[in-house]
């Protein structure tokens, strides 16, 4: 007998304004010899040709429950699941795929509500997450950006007055010591860094192993370091977390880096920080509201490094993710639950698992 046939559906932004996928590396490979499976896109969340203002609605894309309606699987990039994508139900679709680690953006309740697991790939980013941040700290250290405008603009008469920072001996404060923080941690260790961590669930033994010392709060985290970088996941404890008073205690010579979530900061505080001289610099990789706008005051400041939202995106990050990604979706088509859920209480539920078990092979008698 062959096997249920199975529908998987990437975002809409995948693709590019020519309805083909614009990222190479998402894994489609993956299911060839799986007949039972069929993949499409949203389209109607896709950029269309001359569409200038797709940009501007990216990171407010959205299923729908129509969306939730056409598929058995649904690979997310950058769309939001709310509750009001489960308006219609859920009878058909049975799990979710984030392509990437942060899940900030799904609302797992009205997922495990609807029988939905989801699922992520919480690994496959984390040294590019590391190194992304380690790449900022190196760049603002070495005054990077400052450097190259005085070769645009001719002006090597400025040489004198901009020397940078060697990293060896300079304290490191990691804000969260998950799987990229840890990894921050090893890279900055090997190039003679001292480095603190402020992470209230982390394993004093593990932080040891890794050389870092455990502070108790961040205040002495901000305090201490001349380098601050955030690894934490954004939830309700976390939004908002770094604000003014934090910037007030680091070192005007001290740097602030951030490739976790924007919203963890008071992004208005920083700007504030950047321009009056708290601190000597920032690189951001993520803004409290995304795209950041041109006229953003973030933009206009000499002393910050700004990337969007893309740093850690390389190819070899794509394929490791999106190789995970349809493995858990080749699973689920199989009748079997994918790795890494995200909302274990799914498991459970008597809706979830009798929409799995659509999927098995039939038994052999």
């Amino acid at each position: 007998m062959n096997a249920r046939p199975f529908t998987v559906a990437y975002t809409g932004d995948y693709l590019g304004p020519d309805g083909k996928p614009a990222i190479a590396e998402i894994g489609l490979d993956r299911y060839e010899g799986h007949p039972s499976i069929t993949v499409e896109f949203l389209r109607d969340q896709s950029p269309t040709p001359g569409d200038t203002a797709y940009a501007d609605r990216l990171y407010s894309l959205e299923l729908t429950p129509k969306h939730v309606a056409s598929a058995d699987g649904i690979v997310i990039f950058r769309p939001w699941v709310k509750p009001s994508s489960f308006a219609e139900g859920a009878e058909r679709l049975t799990v979710i795929g984030r392509a990437g680690a942060g899940i900030d953006k799904i609302d797992l309740d009205a997922c495990t509500q609807n029988d939905v697991a989801v699922y992520n790939t919480p690994d496959t980013l984390t040294h590019a997450t590391a190194s992304s941040a380690f790449l900022l700290m190196l760049a603002l250290a070495k005054r990077l950006p400052e450097q190259e405008r005085m070769v645009r603009d001719g002006r090597w008469d400025l040489q004198p007055v901009t020397m940078g920072l060697d990293l060896p001996g300079k304290v490191l404060g990691i804000v969260g010591l998950g799987a990229s923080g840890r990894e921050l941690a090893r890279l900055a260790g090997a190039w003679g860094m001292t480095v603190l961590a402020f992470s209230p669930r982390a394993s004093e033994i593990e932080a040891a192993h890794l050389g870092v010392t455990l502070v108790d709060n961040l205040d002495e985290l901000f305090a201490t370091s001349d380098f601050v970088s955030l690894h934490n996941r954004l939830d309700a404890t976390t939004r908002g977390l770094i604000t003014a008073a934090h910037f007030r205690r680091m070192k005007p010579s001290a740097y602030f880096v951030n490739v976790a979530r924007g919203e963890i900061v008071d992004q208005a505080a920083l700007v504030t920080a950047l321009r009056d001289g708290w601190i000597a610099g920032a690189g951001l990789d993520v803004f409290e509201h995304e795209p950041l706008p041109k006229d953003d005051p973030l933009v206009a400041l000499p002393n910050v490094i700004l990337t969007p939202h893309w740093l850690p995106s390389t190819q070899d990050a794509a394929r490791l993710t999106m190789t995970q990604i349809s493995d858990g979706m080749i699973r689920v088509a199989q009748g079997l639950a994918p790795d890494n859920i995200v909302n274990p209480a799914v498991l459970e539920r008597q809706g979830f698992q009798t929409k799995l078990a659509r999927f098995a092979p039939p038994s052999e008698t």
